[in-house]
């Protein structure tokens, strides 16, 4: 492709490694950027002379090929996730081979009882222990003898483990840096020269006909290898400059080729010309072309095609990226159906302005099949958005969708979700997809209505079924019942969990051994994936899985899941200084109005998209109160404040101390306008006035015994007895953690789209 000089070397004595700054290429300059393990060229943007130093800094230079290095968080966190993904596939598979191999031995042993007699039985017996056939799909045997050095198989279907016999040899082969004969690979210790005369070492490509033997965490050489089993082949969708396929390749073991895909000419080349640069031409296959139209083919393979990959496999990609610029609801369909079951989908959206906001709700309609919410949990709303197009296109192929991980993350949304090709699990989604009926106009509450209901039984032998039973609708009135404002319509959303709490936690677990020269985000991913984790409120018997996340797993499944039948019953979060706006008082710290919700016996967690937000089971009935207790008690509002007709002033009309006077005065009306003479007017009213005593006396005293209660409803509101304990509402003990990332530099965000030729 042609010739690579160094405009601009220097060495690194400590590193004893080569450090570039600009390379030259074909005459063309470069700047060499490092991510993780992987380098790519830059072409180095032409400035004008007239431009200041303060322009220079301040201003992005267009880009023939896109580039980002504010997503460098995303691209560490996709490396991870897809790693942690890659561990529990192949231990799946490695389950499912012993197990077919058990089921084939006792098969065989019954058979040899029955025929003993025979001959090929006797002769089955005699043949040698080196030369024993692994698996047979579709009628081609997979074996490996202790003469050959090469994994003979079949590209139809699945690619199954090796035996022990092949790993072993596979480990010598690592031991011994020697590629095995016959397979066509370069000798990993040969030296390629560079213009600068400097030798460097060429690492032997891997091969989709020879499964890698590496630790799913090796980079820093401290864990032991593991065996994998089987293809591992990941798309790179929308590639640009190809730094997720190169990091892919060169940090996940378990890769056995990427296909890097753009619609660009000018973006196919760089992507050649940055895997050349990284020596990575036996994983890494460029392809330039649509990525709907290498998707559909490849899942068309499903109905009788035969459409093979850039690597010459046949199948379906184990894990796709999906990473546009703007949204990525065009591809989902494609996506879905070119995916492995049991599949990884990353789904990057950028289009913040049109999934959480509702500026252009009709286009937000037309991309994801839902309507945005409006305030501060729009950003949540807009993930759950993004899931229920994915969950829609998954599910009119008889696919479900399992969230791993959802983050609203700086500018964009990014999803890690599993796909299943499973026709019951699909069934539950319309028990998972919901309807909001927010005040977004008024306080802030809202109201959730779920579009059925998934409900198990038993039938007459004790087996387990689901029933699928429409909900009724509505769940509120148009009007906000706590501060008579009108309500507007958000979704159909998913309702399901955002996360995976099993997943999440295999990835924190790993992050201590990893190299912070290589992750350069560890800070923030450890104080982000913390959040996420302790996120969901899970009802009573997920959160007992959660707790023995031991008897959860099996073999088949090494990372737990929660139950698919059941909705997030408390999606969204608040957050105090919004609650203290509408009331018109000073906004109570966040310690403190936790510390009042838990001492009345309800759960807090934080929420990863916005700072100082309390997710929380509490029903906004209770919440109202205790902001009005928190008036009362620590923040009187001033006369006139809060004006009448706002949402403040029918909040605070509410108010418990003054629930019985109003009470009052609303039944003494009644009686006047309904009593016949004065005599019977009278009675009533003292009537009345010894029963409002009366209430009064019981209220004091039931209240004084009252220390906190789980009080859910209405007319348990007077006797709430609210504690501001900032004590039990911090942390303590808590690890100091980077949960929200501050700006990285001035007029950071998405960048513009790069301007290269087609």
């Amino acid at each position: 492709m042609g010739s690579l000089t160094d405009a601009n070397d220097t060495v690194s004595p400590s590193m004893g490694s080569l450090a570039l700054d600009i390379a030259t290429y074909d005459g063309k300059q470069y700047d060499i950027v490092k991510e993780g393990r992987a380098t790519i060229l830059n072409p180095r943007p032409s400035s004008s002379p007239t431009n200041t130093e303060r322009e220079r800094a301040t201003t992005t230079p267009p880009q023939t090929v896109f580039y980002n290095p504010i997503q460098q968080f995303n691209r560490d966190l996709s490396v991870l996730a897809i790693r942690i993904y890659g561990d529990d596939l192949a231990s799946i598979r490695r389950a499912r081979q012993e197990k077919r191999l058990q089921d084939s031995k006792a098969k065989s042993t019954a058979g040899k009882k029955r025929k003993r007699e025979e001959d090929c039985c006797s002769d089955q017996l005699a043949r040698p222990a080196d030369d024993q056939p692994l698996e047979t799909v579709n009628g081609t045997s997979h074996h490996y003898t202790a003469s050959e050095t090469s994994y003979s198989h079949s590209n139809q279907g699945e690619s199954l483990p090796l035996s022990g016999k092949a790993v072993s040899h596979l480990l010598q082969t690592a031991e011994t840096n020697q590629s095995p004969p016959g397979t066509g690979l370069p000798d990993p210790n040969s030296k390629i020269e560079t213009a600068s005369g400097a030798g460097i070492s060429q690492p032997s490509p891997k091969s989709a006909s020879i499964p890698q033997v590496a630790s799913p965490f090796s980079a820093d050489g401290n864990h032991e290898t593991k065996p994998i089993s089987g293809n591992f082949r990941v798309l790179d969708a929308l590639s640009a400059t190809g730094l997720r396929a190169l990091r892919y390749a060169k940090e996940i073991p378990w890769v056995t080729s990427v296909t890097a895909n753009d619609l660009s000419a000018s973006a196919t080349d760089s992507i050649k010309l940055n895997v050349q640069h990284n020596r990575l031409s036996g994983t890494i296959h460029t392809v330039t072309g649509n990525a709907l139209e290498h998707m559909y083919r490849i899942g068309a393979a499903a109905y009788g095609a035969h459409e093979a990959m850039p690597d010459g496999t046949r199948g379906r990609y184990e894990v796709i990226d999906l990473d546009p610029y703007g949204t990525a609801a065009p591809f989902l369909d494609a996506a879905v159906q070119a995916l492995a079951d049991n599949g990884l989908l990353c789904v990057t959206c950028t289009d913040s302005g049109v999934f959480a906001s509702v500026g252009y709700l009709e286009k937000t309609y037309a991309q994801y099949g839902g309507l945005p919410s409006k305030g501060p949990q729009s950003h949540e709303a807009g993930l759950r958005l993004i899931l229920h197009a994915i969950a829609t296109s998954a599910a009119r192929y008889g696919m479900a969708i399992e969230p791993l991980l959802s983050l609203s993350i700086d500018f964009y949304a990014r999803v890690f979700v599993r796909v299943r090709r499973s026709a019951a699990e699909a069934k539950f989604l319309a028990g998972k997809t919901m309807l909001v009926y927010n005040c977004d106009h008024g306080c802030g509450a809202w109201n959730t209505q779920f579009l059925a209901n998934n409900k198990a039984e038993k039938n007459k032998k004790g087996d387990e079924f689901y029933k699928y039973i429409p909900a009724q609708a509505p769940t509120a009135s148009s009007n906000c019942e706590h501060c008579g404002f009108k309500t507007h319509l958000c979704g159909p959303m998913w309702g399901g969990h955002l996360h995976n709490p099993f997943f999440i936690q295999r990835i924190l677990d790993e992050l201590p051994s990893l190299s912070k020269e290589t992750y350069g985000t560890l800070p923030r991913l450890e104080g982000m994936l913390s959040i996420a984790l302790e996120e969901s409120l899970l009802d009573s018997a997920q959160e007992e899985m959660i707790r023995n996340s031991e008897k959860a797993l099996t073999e088949l499944e090494p990372i737990g899941r929660l139950d698919p039948s059941r909705p997030d019953k408390y999606p969204f979060f608040i957050i105090p200084s919004v609650l203290a706006k509408v009331l018109h008082c000073v906004a109570p710290s966040d310690a403190a109005l936790r510390g009042a919700l838990i001492n009345l016996g309800y759960r807090v967690r934080r929420s990863h998209t916005k700072p100082g937000t309390i997710r929380t089971d509490t029903p906004w009935t209770v919440i109202w109160e205790v902001m009005r207790e928190w008036v009362r008690q620590k923040a009187p509002v001033k006369d006139g404040a809060i004006k009448p007709g706002t949402a403040g002033w029918a909040i605070m009309r509410k108010d418990r101390s003054r629930a019985s006077i109003t009470e009052l005065k609303e039944q003494l009306q009644s009686i006047m306008e309904k009593a016949d003479d004065l005599e019977t007017a009278k009675v009533q009213i003292e009537a009345a006035l010894l029963k409002s005593g009366r209430a009064r006396e019981e209220s004091t005293e039931e209240a004084a015994t009252t220390k906190g209660s789980l009080d859910r409803t209405e007319g348990d509101r007077k006797t709430l007895k609210v504690v501001f304990d900032e004590k039990v509402g911090k942390d303590m003990g808590s690890k100091k953690l980077v949960r929200y990332q501050l700006n990285p530099k001035p007029n950071w965000g998405p960048m513009t789209r790069a301007k290269g030729g087609s």
